[in-house]
């Protein structure tokens, strides 16, 4: 009985304790009945006989136990049911904030709730930066709704493939993303993971835009800058909203880092090649100055990891049709966030599908960022801007490059693929 009454006291439903105090009152009315018959017994001098008396007291013990057992069967019932709804509530949790925090961060708060609290701690971790290419001017040619789809489709396969990588989606920039590899749980290989999976998430573009054609939607393209450094990561706001995040220098130069990517692109610091060593395939390298820096910073260009991912990026092949008619243009150069005022004249020589080798009025720099547009067509064609990136010299000739698009309007897409097939038929006609 007292083992009934500790269970029946540790149950924290109210209408569980009312129930088992009535069976508690059952059992003590019980017993003063009990009582009652003996002293009436007693009274009108019915001899109580050891068997009479042994009676009482088995009827009483299976009494007893009879109601022992239901209830004790009642609360371990009610406790099953309240292990249940427990179980059914933190799944509910999991999956509702599941949505708004990161697997680990979730972990990390579950097991240890003091974790909510505010405050920091210094931490080395591999920042991931990725960003879609020319999404902001995409954006305003596609109704509101088709940007959502497009922008959940993208993410739905690239946070799957972060997790697969133990990674911490620390936050969404609208079309950017927010990678930490190391916080809030240590990981000893966190460069070489982050590496991997940039390289798993370029691949799986192709799925994206497959997925988008389905769709209806226009192709895009991504670029990823990694960066290893220490950070500060924890809790930081009020203790009304607050949020997990991370917050030093290292954040900001991932982000200058990655916007000297086109599109398929991953570029890495040398913090990262140091750290992640010879397992990198590094393609390119070369010396930037990012705005605000006090000295150069050099980048590198990564075509894959060996070793326990052994990954490679799968590229586009771009083929640059010679052009029988170049193709007059007018640019700008795009320095940050400002476009120089001085308008300058070129003109394409060669074009693939998202590249062009252009002649320009002045030289330029690797990297440079340019504001292009047509010239000597119609109105509606020459009123739409389009952008460009600087990445390479063409060998053996003055002020020429190969400027990578990283915004095309579908218009003069159009065109330019217009004139490819034009100077195409015009090749197969002369070779006749």
């Amino acid at each position: 009985m007292l083992w009934a009454i500790i269970s029946l006291a540790g149950s924290l439903n109210f209408q569980d304790i009312k129930l088992g105090v009535k069976w508690l009152i059952a059992f003590l009315c019980l017993t003063i009945f009990s009582g009652f018959i003996d002293s009436m017994l007693q009274e009108f001098r019915i001899e109580i006989t050891p068997q009479i008396t042994t009676l009482f007291f088995v009827l009483n013990i299976a009494i007893i136990s009879i109601i022992v057992f239901v209830l004790n069967i009642y609360l371990l019932t009610k406790r099953d049911e309240a292990k249940a709804k427990v179980a059914e509530m933190s799944t509910l949790l999991k999956k509702m904030f599941g949505r708004y925090l990161s697997a680990e961060v979730m972990k990390t708060l579950i097991e240890n709730p003091s974790a909510l609290e505010l405050g920091g701690e210094r931490r080395k971790v591999t920042i991931m930066m990725t960003d879609l290419r020319g999404f902001t001017a995409l954006s305003e040619r596609l109704e509101p709704e088709q940007v959502v789809q497009m922008l959940n489709a993208y993410f739905e396969i690239m946070v799957d493939l972060v997790l697969k990588y133990n990674g911490t989606v620390n936050e969404f920039i609208g079309d950017a993303l927010l990678v930490v590899f190391g916080a809030p749980q240590e990981m000893e290989d966190r460069t070489q993971r982050a590496v991997a999976c940039s390289i798993e998430m370029q691949n799986a573009m192709v799925e994206v835009n497959k997925r988008n054609s389905a769709e209806g939607l226009p192709e895009i393209e991504m670029g990823i800058g990694l960066n290893e450094t220490e950070v500060i990561v924890g809790n930081i706001g009020s203790s009304k909203r607050s949020k997990y995040a991370v917050v030093g220098s290292g954040v900001n130069l991932t982000s200058r880092i990655e916007s000297y990517t086109v599109g398929g692109q991953i570029l890495v610091s040398e913090s990262v090649r140091k750290e992640a060593g010879e397992s990198l395939r590094i393609d390119t390298q070369r010396d930037v100055f990012p705005k605000g820096a006090e000295s150069s910073l050099r980048i590198y260009e990564v075509g894959g990891i060996s070793g326990r991912y052994n990954l490679f990026l799968v590229k586009k092949v771009q083929v640059l049709s010679t052009l029988v008619r170049q193709i007059p243009l007018q640019y700008t150069v795009i320095e940050g966030k400002k476009v120089g005022e001085k308008g300058l004249e070129g003109y394409v020589v060669r074009l693939s599908k998202s590249s062009a080798e252009i002649t320009l009025g002045d030289p330029a720099e690797l990297l440079t960022n340019l504001k292009l547009k047509l010239k000597n067509v119609d109105e509606q064609l020459s009123a739409r801007d389009f952008y460009g990136k600087v990445i390479k010299h063409s060998a053996d000739k003055e002020n020429t490059y190969i400027v990578f698009f990283t915004s095309l309007p579908p218009e003069v897409d159009a065109y330019f693929q217009a004139c490819r097939q034009y100077d195409a038929v015009a090749i197969a006609s002369e070779d006749a």
